[in-house]
């Protein structure tokens, strides 16, 4: 991939949308590491999730990093074996059916399983780089709604894919395919302190507005 200067570096957010700004200063930082690095070309758009906010709340969010607009705000399932209302439990191995965290990059769209789905590519060796092979992608889901949430205190649960409502699927992955990023965070300490992305380039902080 080529590498190129980020549109993201000192942007401007107006709207956070709830999502906890130093969860976002993260997200911003790993994708400018990823651009300085040659990983990622400048991505058009930041998805981040948040998994240590309960399933009942919306913990995903997109941006558009060209402008710093908030263009969704959704619910998004975990894996079965991620834990109940709260994730717990991350993994990148085979039929863990667990989710997984780090900087993934969007790829193409398919008619699967799941109905409209996106591809996901991990590009963290240890905690997602397994995701082609584990069929980790972004699709709809019946059991991802704010119903299923009130009558069972947590969202039904994936296989280890960012599942959301069906209403809004195909609008998101239209939105963010073919080169965007998602940032997939939870205070994990081993990934924290070894993402080559959070950890691999200079800690240059990012200024964000919170009007």
């Amino acid at each position: 991939m080529v590498a190129g200067s980020l549109p993201a570096s000192g942007l401007q957010v107006s709207d956070l949308g709830g999502i906890s700004p130093g969860v976002l200063s993260l997200a911003l930082r790993a994708v400018q590491c990823g651009v300085s690095s040659g990983d990622l070309a400048a991505p058009p758009t930041l998805t981040v999730i948040d998994y240590s906010r309960p399933s009942v709340e919306p913990r995903l969010w997109v941006f558009d990093l060209k402008t710093g607009k908030l263009l969704f705000k959704e619910l998004v399932a975990h894996g079965r074996n991620t834990g109940e209302n709260m994730a717990t439990r991350f993994s990148d191995a085979m039929n863990s059916h667990q989710s997984s965290l780090g900087l993934f990059l969007t790829s193409d769209t398919y008619v699967g399983n799941n109905g409209y789905s996106l591809r996901l590519d991990g590009l963290e060796p240890g905690f997602n780089a397994r995701a082609r092979e584990r069929a980790i992608v972004m699709h709809g889901a019946p059991y991802v709604n704010e119903k299923v949430a009130a009558a069972q205190g947590r969202l039904g649960r994936s296989w280890g894919c960012p599942a959301l409502r069906e209403a809004v699927a195909r609008d998101v992955i239209n939105t963010i395919r073919g080169g965007g990023v998602v940032f997939s965070y939870y205070p994990d300490a081993q990934w924290l302190e070894t993402s080559r992305f959070l950890n691999g380039c200079a800690r240059t902080p990012t200024v964000l507005a919170t009007s």
